[in-house]
């Protein structure tokens, strides 16, 4: 079997392997490489960008190598196994549905806290439509991040652009925002992960769009209100979203000390909590919508590689 074939099943795969093998309790790859940058930070460290490009150049090289290793001696099992690993589509279901369960049952403080395995911001003083709003907000963007990107860059580059793609999105969950601390070392990390993930959002944006309630709504809530969030790659997301289900996302976000006024996304009313219910289950077509153009991706970079060596030969 060619290698674009085997990445090809091996995609497949690890996508069903994702929907259903738990992630493990500990041990898991992804929970590994974090250990080994937070290493890598405590020895390395430095305020400046040149610091910070050396440590992402270091840890996201070195993960496109091992995965270059594994896919040249195991194709097939190690696409799959890459591809479960940097899938996190079941998780962020069982994270959304959990705090969907405890506002369903009026333990809101539960929710509250629940709500901080899905997202960064103070939970503490937020009712329960806030809630609900965060919780989509974040099965949109991890949608996009934890699912379609990965599968996009996976049919494009195999087992190597898998793993580059977890390790950068990593390093921007750790040192990619904008603390006193990571605003310059954090930098490359976060201008990296922007770059990786800017066509597998505008492909979450269109499958949220075309896989909803509201296709129109949708795409007019992405051209309308999508660049005015701070993201370049959560703002179609969210924003589809948003119109799919005809609800409003956006509005103030505390982190800390520091409180962000995010634009507002959508014109229909406030979310709440039945809409998580909703925004999982247009996740999950978006999934499955992201899994087939993967393979198609992947297909057609299969011929185009067997077009080019027929060429030269």
């Amino acid at each position: 079997m060619s290698t674009d074939m085997s990445r090809v099943l091996g995609l497949l795969v690890g996508f069903v392997a994702d929907r259903v093998i738990p992630d493990p309790a500990s041990y898991h790859p992804v929970a590994g490489f974090g250990r080994l940058a937070a290493s890598l930070e405590r020895l390395g460290y430095a305020p400046t960008r040149q610091r910070g490009v050396a440590y992402t150049a270091t840890l996201v090289g070195g993960a496109a190598v091992a995965g270059l290793l594994l896919e040249r001696r195991r194709p097939v099992l190690g696409t799959a196994l890459a591809t479960w690993a940097v899938l996190g589509g079941a998780s962020l279901e069982r994270e959304a549905l959990a705090v969907s369960e405890l506002l369903a049952s009026g333990d809101l403080p539960g929710a509250r806290q629940r709500l901080t395995h899905l997202v960064g911001r103070d939970t503490t003083s937020l009712d329960e439509g806030e809630v609900a709003r965060a919780v989509v907000e974040s099965v949109a963007e991890n949608t996009s991040d934890a699912v379609v990107s990965p599968l996009v860059v996976g049919a494009l580059f195999g087992v190597p652009g898998l793993l580059a793609y977890r390790a950068t999105n990593t390093l921007d969950a750790m040192v990619g925002h904008r603390s006193s601390r990571y605003l310059e070392f954090g930098w490359a990390s976060a201008r990296l992960d922007d770059l990786l993930n800017l066509p597998g959002a505008r492909v979450t944006a269109v499958l949220a769009a075309l896989l909803g309630p509201s296709p129109r709504s949708a795409l007019a809530t992405w051209a309308r209100d999508a660049s005015a969030h701070p993201s370049p790659n959560a703002g179609p997301v969210e924003a589809s979203f948003a119109g799919a289900l005809g609800i409003r996302l956006g509005g103030q976000n505390t982190y800390g000390d520091r409180t962000e006024h995010r634009a507002v996304l959508g014109s229909g009313r406030a979310a709440e909590p039945r809409d998580i219910q909703r925004s999982v289950e247009l996740a999950r077509r978006v999934d499955v919508g992201a899994a087939l153009v993967a393979v198609l991706v992947a297909v057609l970079v299969a011929g185009s590689r067997a077009r080019s060596s027929r060429s030269t030969t």
